[in-house]
């Protein structure tokens, strides 16, 4: 896989919650819980699967950080 986004960050699938035409594909990075949404023919396509290795990629132009 070639792909020019640098956060690449490789874990196992937890979840799929498929919507209407949404799904949420929950991964487990290191322990840490990431969570992406994406489209149920992605998931389809991609078949996806509970226990799977996926990588989440991370391409963000802007990057918050929030304190209370």
């Amino acid at each position: 896989m070639k792909i020019s986004a640098r956060n690449l960050l490789k874990g196992k699938v937890l979840e799929i919650t498929k919507g209407a035409t949404t799904a949420h594909v929950k991964l487990d990075v290191a322990g840490t819980s990431v969570t992406a949404s994406v489209t149920n023919e992605a998931v389809d396509e991609l078949k996806l699967k509970v226990g799977q290795q996926a990588y989440a990629v991370i391409k963000a132009s802007d990057v918050m950080i929030a304190v209370d």
